[in-house]
């Protein structure tokens, strides 16, 4: 057996790591290196589209591995493309980018094995993404096509071809192959729908937790998994180990229970921001809004999400309010006034195809809802509501004048200069609208230190793998058990 590690060495995601056996191989996870990125990249500054394979090779946030880029990106940058992939899969453990965003530079003919939820979560980030995520299917680049002019000359028009990548959509505990390997998903508790670790059998036997903890909604998965892998009986385990130095844990239950005080008391908007893809978020502020006499209205970004997962067990979208925002030509909302053949008229009085055209095509199927509100609902009746509102969202407040209003902020604390800058703009907006703040509402995606440990005690593996991590030295504890800890070699 072999295992390479090209990302998730020393840092906190980035994983990338194959495993190799008898000439065969598979990826697990296949994400973005986010401390090299952010090196180089910014929101206005990012990969060029025609050149995103080759820009990230140079600056080292991808590895040059052959058999396993798209065929367009490799022969544009001049590079030999293989006729036959160099891996049988990639396994996903997760739609987190530092997992699966770098999936989209994958060839076609790589399928990637991934649980249900996974794959949705995927497919809301390709149809709602700008540009699209890529993901699931592809548009190859540098294609052209002889097109006659009427003028009779000629010009080049790229071919519409969609590539449909190869999907493998796993059950829990239900084997599969994947070339030489056998592999079965184990549903675990994360920070988003989909999450699972992988029992991989080949040469030797091997656990991948992918990212893992204890402490939210679904910890019994966790613990099952735990349970499962033990009676696997491991030669390798690589484990996460983002929070191996921390041990303190927030519950779902408790920022339930803390919002629902808040927005019980508070006679204004309560304005809640949290990771839309994380649906056991989601749900803590659904339970609050509920039990303090409040409907949760939420994004269209969000809104499509929990129109994929209703039938998942998920609340259904009838139970919410749909915030439907003024766009490019800002037509919804009575204080509007166009020009329509010359006379202005209240813009709510023009035909409904040119409010539709103002929207997005994901976005227009929720114009026809009968729970969508605006600013005005927002304004005229704060109370009724806890408001799902992103960072990126906030100039909404210009039209929802929400004094008065509290926030509270479910996110990660900042850990960086840019993270730092963002939080600063955000309390300047906070306090110019009068807006009082909630932080630490906030439970972490990832195991702490106790938990950690126990989990590895109670799996037993015969040696580790600590990846995802800066504190890897604090994996050496387990010697002292006699198991192994290896050092992951980072590949150049």
């Amino acid at each position: 057996m072999d295992f390479r590690f090209y990302g998730g060495v020393d840092e906190i995601g980035g994983n990338r790591i194959e495993v190799s056996c008898n000439g065969d191989g598979i990826f697990l996870d296949f994400g973005m290196r986010f401390n090299i990125e952010e090196l180089y990249f910014d929101e206005f500054l990012q990969p060029r589209s025609f050149n995103g394979l080759g820009d990230l090779m140079e600056l080292g946030a991808l590895p040059r591995i052959r058999g396993v880029y798209r065929e367009d990106q490799v022969r544009y940058l001049g590079m030999k493309f293989e006729e036959e992939p160099a891996v049988s899969g990639v396994l996903l453990s997760h739609p987190h980018l530092d997992h699966a965003g770098c999936l989209r530079y994958i060839r076609h003919d790589i399928p990637f094995y991934m649980m249900e939820e996974s794959f949705l979560i995927l497919k809301a980030l390709d149809e709602t993404s700008q540009g699209g995520g890529e993901f699931l299917h592809y548009k190859p680049k540098f294609h052209f096509s002889e097109k006659k002019t009427r003028s009779g000359g000629t010009t080049h028009k790229r071919d519409k071809i969609k590539m449909e990548r190869q999907l493998r959509i796993l059950k829990p505990y239900r084997k599969s192959e994947a070339g030489e390997f056998s592999i079965t998903p184990a549903p675990v508790d994360h920070s988003v729908p989909g999450s699972c670790a992988y029992l991989i059998e080949s040469e030797e036997a091997i656990v991948y937790t992918g990212d893992i903890r204890f402490k939210g909604r679904r910890d019994h998965e966790s613990r099952k998994f735990v349970k499962k892998a033990r009676k696997f009986s491991p030669n390798i385990l690589i484990t996460e180990g983002t929070r191996i130095d921390q041990d303190n844990s927030t519950f779902e239950e408790d920022i339930e229970r803390r919002t629902a005080d808040i927005a019980s008391h508070h006679r204004g908007l309560v304005i809640v921001n949290y990771p839309i893809r994380d649906l056991d978020r989601f749900l803590t502020f659904y339970l609050a809004a509920r039990n303090s006499d409040r409907t949760l209205a939420v994004s269209l970004k969000q809104a499509y999400i929990i129109r994929l997962f209703e039938d998942l067990g998920y609340p259904p979208l009838s139970d919410l309010a749909v915030y439907m925002p003024r766009k490019t030509w800002g037509l919804i909302g009575e204080d509007a006034s166009v020009c329509f053949d010359g006379e202005w008229i209240p813009a709510a009085d023009l035909p409904e195809e040119y409010i539709v055209q103002d929207y997005r095509g994901w976005e227009r199927q929720f114009l026809e809802l009968d729970n969508i509100i605006t600013y005005r609902d927002l304004q005229e009746e704060p109370g009724e509501y806890l408001f799902q509102c992103d960072y990126f969202d906030f100039k909404e407040f210009i039209d929802i004048k929400p004094e008065g209003a509290a926030y509270i902020k479910s996110k990660t604390e900042p850990f960086n200069e840019e993270m730092e800058i963002d939080a600063e703009r955000e309390s300047n907006w906070l306090r110019h609208f009068g807006i009082a703040q909630y932080r630490r509402f906030h439970s972490s995606g990832h195991a702490g230190r106790s938990d950690l440990v126990e989990m590895i005690l109670d799996v037993e593996p015969e040696a580790i793998y600590p990846i995802h991590t800066r504190n890897r030295e604090e994996f050496m504890i387990f010697k002292e058990e006699g198991i192994r800890v290896l050092d992951p070699v980072m590949e150049k």
